[in-house]
């Protein structure tokens, strides 16, 4: 599972790193164009996320936080390639 802080309705889709939050957790940073209205947000991070990593979105699952700002995705089969994509996003 990865932990996710997304903040919509940016100038630009990007991955903006690693954050290490005031309880100790840490959390991929992400901000999406699109506008968090009717999951159009939601899409939008899984389509960043599936071709940052370089799998399909059908791979990427929303499994928590679906109209908050912190969310968690689960990633279905994640290859050796795609894990060390997401090390260096850290």
């Amino acid at each position: 599972m990865l932990s996710l802080r997304v903040t919509p309705n940016a100038g630009r889709d990007a991955i903006d790193g690693v954050e290490t939050r005031d309880d100790g957790s840490t959390v991929l940073r992400l901000r999406v164009a699109a506008v968090p209205d009717k999951g159009k947000a939601n899409a939008a991070v899984t389509a960043l996320l599936s071709k940052t990593l370089g799998i399909p979105k059908s791979s990427v699952t929303l499994v928590g936080g679906e109209t908050a700002r912190f969310k968690t995705v689960l990633i279905a089969d994640p290859s050796d390639a795609m894990v060390e994509r997401l090390a260096a996003l850290a």
